[in-house]
């Protein structure tokens, strides 16, 4: 089973999935759902659309170097059969699968490491900054000594007559 990459997003095409645009050239562009296909038709670049791989490897937020990318490049020579050579691939497709679930989540750590005090730091500055907008609930209560003294509106006016 050929597994192909989006043109656009660089995800995983299945056979029967997907679309496919062959430009005059002969070149051949695959898509994996009708998102990046309009987007492809809409000349966006893929390295500037924030949800795509390309934009997450520019930017630093994929892995981009890493030996385990090597086994999942694509190769046109055809192979002649060997059944022990197949088993020992499928097993070895396990451990590299996990390896590079590792190291990924080791990027993704480390990518992270600054953040909680950066966000921290950012909430501090914010309250301090609209300390003025928080009242205390001390301020809210009134204080006990000071009472009120209400007059009726008749009072005022009969008092006046006399």
């Amino acid at each position: 089973m050929r597994l192909e990459k989006c043109w656009f997003c660089s995800s995983t095409v299945y056979p029967g999935h997907g679309i496919q645009f062959v430009r005059n050239d002969a070149k051949i562009f695959r898509f994996c759902r009708s998102k990046c296909h309009k987007n492809f038709k809409m000349k966006r670049n893929p390295r500037k659309v924030k949800w795509t791989k390309a934009y997450r490897r520019l930017r630093g937020k994929d892995m981009t170097q890493d030996s385990t990318f090597e086994f999942e490049r694509k190769r046109n020579r055809p192979e002649r059969y060997d059944r022990s050579l197949t088993e020992n691939t499928l097993k070895a497709i396990k451990k590299i699968d996990k390896v590079r679930i590792e190291r990924e989540a080791r990027h993704h750590k480390n990518r992270m490491k600054g953040k909680n005090v950066k966000e921290q730091n950012e909430k501090r500055k914010e309250i301090d900054h609209s300390l003025h907008l928080v009242i205390s609930p001390i301020a809210q209560q009134q204080e006990p000594s000071l009472v009120k003294v209400s007059q009726p509106y008749l009072e005022k006016h009969v008092a006046m007559e006399e």
